[in-house]
């Protein structure tokens, strides 16, 4: 089944996919619940002695509890495949974001070129004061 995952499907299909998945595991869950609600209830006449009677109906509450834990744990793999589907297929968000991103980086790159420019302006400047002032020294040798 992994196989047929993984190969590439198309929209509908995959909604598809998604819709069956959730009926049937929100049907287990619901189905196994009013199975344990009916153990719930006492009956008189039974053929079997009362601790045999609930210990098979202690099994059976377990097994269709474990049933109802499954079918969540599918759920929460359905909500997170999903939210994968999105994240991976969202192009026109991915889209903006990787523009706005870019005039962000785009800005901070002039920002930088700018105060890197000042900053070369003041050094050239500091720097021709200082040969002037080392050429017009006393202590030039």
């Amino acid at each position: 089944m992994n196989s047929a995952r993984n190969l590439p499907q198309s929209k509908e299909a995959l909604l598809k996919s998604y819709n069956s998945r959730l009926k049937d595991d929100v049907k287990s869950m619901l189905e196994n619940f009013e199975e344990i609600v009916k153990l719930c209830k006492v009956e008189h006449d039974i053929q079997i002695s009362r601790m045999t009677q609930c210990e098979l109906d202690a099994y059976e509450m377990q097994v269709r509890s474990a049933n109802m834990v499954r079918a969540a744990e599918s759920l929460l793999k359905l909500v997170s495949d999903i939210k994968q589907y999105l994240i991976l297929n969202d192009f026109p968000s991915v889209n903006d974001a990787i523009t706005t991103n870019s005039k962000l980086f785009r800005t901070k790159q002039q920002e930088c070129d700018q105060k890197l420019q000042t900053l070369r302006d003041d050094m050239v400047a500091d720097l021709y004061d200082l040969e002037e002032e080392y050429y017009t020294s006393n202590y030039k040798s």
